[in-house]
């Protein structure tokens, strides 16, 4: 199991010790092995998989090494449109819908010499928690096939976690990318609002959908973020600068309501040893939004054409959820996207006197998949508390991690949330590393 970090990887790589294509065979055994019971890919695209890795190496005993990325197997929610590869956002309605043009994400990733090894499963048009909605069948997880894997970039997650590649980019509007890597046990990582194009991405809601990188590490959601951000800035440089300059805020009001209490044991924990790495920690507030017009009227505008045509092809649960509630006016949505704004900007605000804030990333143990499908009407409630502790960062447009920091009685991964000032990806990536090796 391909199970090493693009980072050690990457140089070996770049020594020519290690092949790209023994990394793609590798994680291709791992997907014929894992793949019946996981259900983390759509699409395998094994034979285009080896022809790039061929190639790859080729450029490298050349002497054309492009970087750490260079040959190493990456995996695609399949929401993340592929030229000639169909993408599918794990519904009907697109089963057998191949794009012309590669998503601005795959663009940069194919610059960096990834090696792209197939379509992640996810939860329908990415409209839930837990990725058990989808036209080919729920995700399971790495860790117990019996609990759901989060979502809805869980087949990404449960791709990483088991080792069938070693990173993976999803998609994050309320908690898609962190949620699922909390339930995984891996990294998520969720940059600022418009730090990666999600030009080519099939949309959940445009202001506030964020692409991003699942990994095994917090050095390598670095990378991924390099190869994929538009700054130009380096955010491997300075990982291991530490924290003992940092003030950490611990948002206890809302984010620590009703945990599970081995959840709270972890996370107490975990700002323990937080707390023995930086300057100070200190309870702070955030001001938490939940209207949620402009998600709905943007879900909602999109699908209006293909459900008049092709509601059928729709799963009824993914149905109901997009025809929840009444009719939002234009004028009721240009007030809530203006809200949205004001939001952002006054939201550095609670940052003043702390670097970082901690929260737990999910309050409840995920559930079991067996318990859902017997009453599909505990999903959505369900789903709402899974995503309760990453939404309100979607709507602020912070950068947020989610790293691992234990496992419950069960053996199922915890993860502590780390977010970030606007644009604090360096901080947020910093504070990560540190509690990750300390």
């Amino acid at each position: 199991m391909a199970l090493r970090s693009i980072a050690e990887t990457a140089e070996q790589i770049h020594q020519q010790k290690i092949s790209p294509v023994e990394l793609v065979r590798e994680c291709l055994e791992a997907i014929d092995r894992l793949n019946p019971t996981l259900n983390a890919f759509i699409t395998v695209a094994a034979e285009s998989a080896l022809a790039e890795a061929k190639t790859a190496e080729q450029e490298i005993r050349s002497g054309n090494w492009r970087g750490p990325l260079h040959g190493i197997p990456i995996g695609l929610k399949d929401l993340i449109d592929t030229a000639g590869v169909r993408t599918t956002a794990a519904s009907a309605v697109f089963r057998d819908r191949i794009p012309a043009e590669d998503a601005d994400v795959v663009k940069k990733l194919k610059t960096s010499g990834a090696v792209f090894i197939g379509k992640q499963n996810l939860h329908e048009f990415a409209y839930g928690g837990s990725s058990l909605i989808s036209h080919f069948g729920p995700v399971r997880n790495p860790t117990n096939p019996d609990f759901i894997a989060g979502g809805s970039s869980g087949g990404s997650a449960a791709a990483v976690a088991s080792g069938m590649c070693y990173a993976s980019i999803g998609t994050d509007t309320a908690g898609s990318i962190r949620e699922p890597a909390a339930i995984c046990g891996v990294v998520g990582l969720k940059p600022s609002y418009g730090l990666v194009s999600t030009r080519g991405i099939i949309p959940l809601s445009q202001s506030l959908d964020h692409a991003g990188p699942i990994t095994r590490s917090v050095e390598d959601a670095a990378i991924a973020l390099d190869a994929i951000a538009g700054s130009g800035e380096n955010y491997s440089e300075g990982l291991n600068h530490g924290i003992q300059d940092f003030v950490i805020g611990v948002a206890r009001k809302y984010f620590f309501e009703d945990l599970d209490s081995e959840i709270e044991s972890a996370i107490e924990n975990a700002i323990q040893r937080l707390a023995g790495l930086a300057k100070a920690v200190r309870d702070v507030e955030c001001p938490v939004e939940q209207d949620r017009t402009v998600f709905n009227a943007e879900s909602r505008a999109y699908h209006r054409d293909k459900m008049a045509s092709s509601a059928e092809l729709y799963d009824p649960e993914t149905l109901r959820r997009l025809n929840t509630g009444d009719p939002i006016s234009d004028a009721d949505y240009q007030n809530a996207l203006a809200g949205l704004r004001r939001i952002r900007e006054k939201i550095s605000g609670t940052f003043t006197g702390v670097d970082i804030l901690v929260t737990p990333t999910v309050p409840i143990s995920p559930p079991r998949i067996s318990d859902l499908l017997a009453d599909i009407s505990k999903l959505r409630p369900a789903e709402i508390l899974l995503l309760r502790n990453t939404r309100p960062v979607n709507v602020w447009g912070l950068p947020a991690i989610s790293v691992p920091c234990g496992f419950t009685s069960q053996g199922l991964p915890v993860g502590l949330q780390i977010i970030g000032p606007p644009r604090g990806e360096h901080k947020v990536l910093r504070a990560a590393y540190a509690f990750e090796q300390g």
